[in-house]
């Protein structure tokens, strides 16, 4: 699957959608999904909680591994796929759609612009 180029990501495969009102919706990418595995559980982020750009904030666990998801940019959890406590399995079905992680209200919204194109995030998993 390609990387809609509509998306920015982070070196650590995190996908990042501007949404109108300046939120960002993440996950992770068909990439990340596939080397984890079969995806059993996910460590959602508590909304109202702030992370710092880098930091952890949640965690995936597969069959395979258990795997820390990092924040993108600071900024404040505003909404969680609750739907993956239960269905965790809807990252691999749905990385890019049904299978997002969590939402951020970010302390600077222009702070994505310094995150990957498409075609930069594809470079960097051929290094």
């Amino acid at each position: 699957m390609s990387n809609p180029s509509s998306l920015k990501y982070a070196e650590t495969h995190e996908w990042e959608r501007l949404d109108d009102g300046g939120e960002l919706t993440v996950g992770i990418t068909d990439h990340a999904q596939n080397l984890l595995g079969d995806l059993v559980f996910a460590e959602l982020p508590e909304v109202g909680h702030r992370f710092n750009a880098k930091e952890e904030c949640m965690l995936l666990e597969s069959v395979k591994a258990a795997s820390d998801i990092f924040m993108p940019v600071s900024g404040e959890i505003s909404a969680v796929n609750t739907a993956l406590q239960d269905e965790p399995e809807l990252i691999n079905q749905d990385s890019f759609g049904e299978g997002w992680l969590f939402k951020i209200q970010p302390d600077n919204s222009s702070d994505i612009e310094g995150l990957l194109s498409a075609e930069d995030y594809e470079h960097s998993l051929d290094t």
